[in-house]
This record gives C-alpha cells, sequence and structure tokens, in this order.
C-alpha cells in the first residue's frame, strides 16, 4: 500500500503488479492473478486529474530451460487473466525463442550480472516487428556501484542492435524507497544509451504500447486505440485554401 501511494505521489496514473515464477527453484504452477480490488479497496486519484490509478496485473516467467517455455504456448485459462506477459530468458537459445515464437509482451533483459551471450540483430530486430519490448530496471541501479555497472554495459549492449527502439524501463520496487518519479527515469535512460525522445518513449508510450499488445494478444485480433486530433486555428478553418495560398504569395 505504501508503495503504491508513492507511485501516485510522483506522478504515475498505472501500475503493474508482478507475479514471478521462477521454474528452477520448484515447481510452480500459474495461479490466477489477485484482484487489485482486493488488496485496495479504494484507489486515489491521479494528481492532475479526475481519473483513478489503474492497476494492472503482470506475470513474469523465469525461463532456464526450452521446456518451460511450453507452458507459454499452450492456452492456459490462468495466463490469459493477466494484462501483461513478460518473460526472463537465461541463454542466448532462450533468448532468441522468446523474441521469434513466444506469444509474450515483454522481454526482461538481465541487469544484475553481465550477460552470459551477446545480443544477436535478427532476433531483436523480429520481436520489434511483432511488437514485443525489451525490459531495462533502474532499480538495481540505484542499490550498488557493480550492479550499476552491470545494468549500464548491459543496457548499451541492447542498444547498439536494437537502436533505442521498443524499449521499457521499469522498476520492480519492493519498497517505496526503491522508486523514482517519471523524469528522474527518463535522465537515467540517458546513461543506458537513449536519446532524449527514445527516454521519455521508454517511460510513457512505449508502456502503452506494451499495455495494447496484451490487449491484442487476449483479444486475438486487435485493438483500436483513439486519439484525439489537435483542432486548427480559428483563421486557418475560416480562411478557403486557394485564398490561404494567395495571401501567402
Amino acid at each position: 500500500q505504501n508503495t503504491l501511494a508513492v507511485c501516485f505521489s510522483v506522478g504515475y496514473s498505472v501500475v503493474a503488479l508482478n507475479h514471478v515464477i521462477d521454474f528452477k527453484e520448484k515447481k510452480q504452477e500459474i495461479n490466477k492473478p489477485v484482484s487489485p480490488s482486493e488488496l485496495f479497496p479504494s484507489l486515489p486519484i491521479v494528481q492532475g486529474t479526475s481519473k483513478r490509478i489503474k492497476v494492472l496485473t503482470r506475470l513474469t516467467l523465469i525461463v532456464s530451460d526450452p521446456s518451460h517455455c511450453n507452458l507459454l504456448r499452450s492456452t492456459s485459462a490462468n495466463i490469459r487473466l493477466y494484462d501483461i506477459i513478460a518473460v526472463f530468458p537465461k541463454t542466448e537459445k532462450l533468448f532468441h525463442i522468446a523474441c521469434t515464437t513466444l506469444d509474450v509482451d515483454l522481454v526482461c533483459i538481465n541487469v544484475t550480472e553481465k550477460l552470459p551471450f551477446y545480443f544477436r540483430r535478427p532476433p531483436v530486430n523480429m520481436a520489434i516487428d511483432r511488437g514485443i519490448h525489451f525490459e531495462l530496471l533502474y532499480t538495481p541501479a540505484i542499490k550498488d556501484s557493480t550492479l550499476r555497472r552491470y545494468t549500464i554495459s548491459n543496457a548499451i549492449s541492447l542498444m547498439q542492435i536494437c537502436k533505442g527502439k521498443n524499449i521499457v524501463i521499469s522498476s520492480a520496487a519492493e519498497r517505496p524507497l526503491e522508486l523514482r518519479g517519471p523524469y528522474d527515469v527518463a535522465n537515467l535512460g540517458l546513461l543506458f544509451g537513449l536519446s532524449e525522445g527514445e527516454a521519455k518513449a521508454a517511460v510513457s508510450t512505449n508502456c502503452r504500447a506494451t499495455m495494447l499488445h496484451g490487449e491484442t494478444r487476449k483479444s486475438a485480433c486487435g485493438v483500436v486505440y483513439t486519439l484525439k486530433k489537435p483542432r486548427k486555428a480559428e483563421e486557418e478553418e475560416t480562411v478557403p485554401a486557394c485564398k490561404k495560398a494567395k495571401t501567402q504569395a
């Protein structure tokens, strides 16, 4: 509750509750996600708006063997209940499978240790074409200097291949002190090799695209996302195009 309250105060309007399953530790089953209404009876209102904050459910599978991916290939009823599906591949082969064949929304990049493989352009480009985003965590970078070095190094290696496309920067925070505001996270994106526009997209438009990709995955058809078009000035609307051309000439 305290962590969620900090999210409201620093300016976030949508958060995701992450359910992590690691098949390597023990045999775990995918259960139904806990409804946000059960955890938070009354959600606070986002600052500056009249809307309440939106809480999504996310499932992250840590896979270290190709057999673990079979669960994602099957049509599990519980998997469809999650808004976002993420996979954390531990090997190069699993990273290739996640980018090319798995029906997921996010591919998590390890930032706590040196990667055992190099990113290759074909699977990364295929993941971008499929609308899959790559997730980088910033919490390890603010905890320890060694983890910060691994985070920046692995992030730059990814940026050299994907050119800053389809990047999502998230926190994975378990305590309120580990959270940072959207503008602070965008500034951290500059250290990861992102440009200013790409860093802002990593905490805004790319996150929205990931959410919509999850909606598409559940509907199996597609999602229509409407956006208001800014109105032109009254002078431009009243003056005909032919007269406007003569006036400018």
